[in-house]
């Protein structure tokens, strides 16, 4: 998780325990330490299972971090949902442009988001992103 609200990101990770979800969540509030640890060789060759990443960072654009994250051969087929307060359409098309697969603005209904956790938990479940 890239969340530079520190009050956010408890309240996201509240939510995703609250959909039964038990991964270890990983959290970096800028975006040079996030990109540090994605890039380290063992990340890279496990992959991480999911990116939640907000845009509006202290010391880069979360779209940076999208547009290295997809252009990376091993860490591309990682899911990156955008949670960001940007509700700009054209940020928002260029966010799906560069790959990202969800897109959220905050505020966010927890409710909605715990739910969409959990569906996009059971069709990781079931679907292996090809090698590449």
């Amino acid at each position: 998780m890239v969340e530079d609200d520190h009050g956010h990101a408890k309240l996201i990770e509240k939510n995703i325990r609250r959909a039964n979800i038990a991964n270890d969540i990983v959290h970096f509030d800028h975006g040079d330490a996030a990109l540090d640890y994605l890039f380290q060789e063992e990340v890279r060759r496990s992959g991480p299972l999911l990116i939640l990443l907000d845009l509006n960072l202290p010391d880069m654009s979360g779209t940076d971090i999208l547009e290295r994250v997809k252009a990376d051969e091993r860490l591309r087929r990682a899911p990156v949902v955008v949670l960001t307060t940007t509700d700009d359409k054209g940020e928002i098309q260029r966010c799906y442009d560069l790959g990202c697969n969800v897109y959220i603005t905050k505020p966010v209904d927890y409710e909605a988001f715990a739910g969409a956790i959990r569906q996009l938990g059971l069709f990781l479940s079931v679907m292996q992103a090809p090698e590449i």
